[in-house]
């Protein structure tokens, strides 16, 4: 599996460790109701973003913003805690503070959130099979790595795709992280889906669907 686009391996200071760590173990958080989100627009990719920071090298924590080819400053330095993706041409993650919670967002170029990303090993989900996990409205949905939404939110529980199908439910129970972040889905009526989103009779995929 890879990560969304923009992925750099990066020494995290402790206290964003920390944030990253309680973001997993709180991913079930629901967002406002009125939370506004924004589909990626047709015109994106007409002009790309590049990160910019203060610092010889990036590492989260450094005060980070995005501007145009132009050199226009389109997103302020320190905005946001961490920019994930060091381009945005259709979209890009950043990791935002909200309510005291750190969650990992994709935004566009305007800066404008059109979802949040699922985390997953303590950063934003990994592409599987071209789709990686995403939220609104604390419902999960799957995107694809030009940032579309590919299938609506609407599962409590979503696994990431393997073999052209990927294992979700419309109830979720988490339990607490364990000492390294993670935690375990369990939920009732699994089902799986194929990367349209359509669900795969159980006929068709055997002894897995009743697992």
């Amino acid at each position: 599996m890879q990560r969304p686009i923009g992925y750099l391996k990066l020494l995290w200071p402790a206290g964003l460790w920390f944030a990253a760590l309680f973001l997993t173990a709180c991913s079930d958080n629901t967002p406002r109701p009125q939370q506004k989100y924004f589909d990626v627009s047709a015109s994106a990719g007409k002009d790309t973003l590049t990160r910019v920071f203060r610092g010889e090298f990036y590492e989260p924590g450094l005060p980070c913003g995005y501007v145009n080819s132009r050199g226009d400053t389109l997103i302020p330095l320190g905005r946001y805690a961490v920019c994930f993706s060091q381009t945005i041409v259709r979209y890009g993650i950043v990791l935002a503070k909200k309510d005291s919670v750190f969650e990992w967002i994709a935004i566009d170029a305007r800066g404008r959130r059109l979802y949040e990303v699922y985390p997953f090993d303590n950063g934003p989900d990994y592409v599987s099979e071209g789709l990686f996990r995403i939220m609104r409205w604390g419902k999960i949905g799957y995107a694809d790595t030009t940032g579309k939404v590919v299938i609506t939110p609407r599962f409590k529980c979503a696994q990431p795709f393997k073999n052209g199908r990927a294992r979700v439910s419309y109830r979720c129970d988490k339990p607490e992280a364990d000492a390294d972040g993670h935690t375990a889905m369990t939920g009732a009526a699994w089902f799986y889906i194929d990367i349209n989103g359509k669900k795969i009779p159980p006929s068709k995929s055997g002894k897995a669907n009743r697992e």
